[in-house]
């Protein structure tokens, strides 16, 4: 996989594998959070979460990245990425509430991805080939691990 050209490239090596640590740590996060209920606009383990909630608690304790609330604001951070280049940790969008990018969730690998559904008892991993989500599916993208995104205002 590594040819001499690479040798050249050492600091995106390294961001990749700063990357590849923090999505290891975003995933077992993530996967530990299996069965915590859904609510709307939950934040947190203890009262339940809604996808952004989810999406958000999981980066700022994995990867101490401070997101936006809201699946269409997160769409707007990191770089877009093709489906064919997902990678455990990327963050992946749909469109079901007949809106673009209002419903966002965490690929951990295998065309699968984990997410806080409005219903089917809460968060859990499901395939992103299923017809469902397939038709759905918005875009993915990519957070880089050092970079911090700006704090939230106290207004939300």
């Amino acid at each position: 996989m590594f040819s001499h050209a690479d040798e050249a490239m050492q600091e995106p090596e390294k961001s990749e594998a700063g990357w590849a640590d923090a999505a290891q740590e975003i995933l077992i996060n993530a996967l530990s959070l299996t069965g915590v209920r859904y609510k709307y606009g939950g934040k947190s383990p203890e009262t339940g979460f809604d996808c952004s909630g989810f999406v958000r608690y999981v980066f700022q304790q994995a990867a101490n990245l401070t997101l936006p609330h809201g699946a269409r604001a997160i769409s707007q951070l990191g770089q877009s990425i093709p489906v064919e280049q997902l990678q455990p940790g990327d963050l992946v969008f749909f469109n079901t509430l007949k809106s673009a990018f209002s419903h966002v969730g965490i690929y951990v690998g295998d065309g699968r991805f984990i997410h806080a559904p409005s219903s089917g008892g809460g968060i859990h991993v499901v395939n992103m080939n299923d017809s469902y989500w397939a038709k759905r599916f918005n875009g993915a993208r990519r957070l880089p691990p050092t970079e911090q995104q700006p704090a939230e205002s106290s207004a939300e």
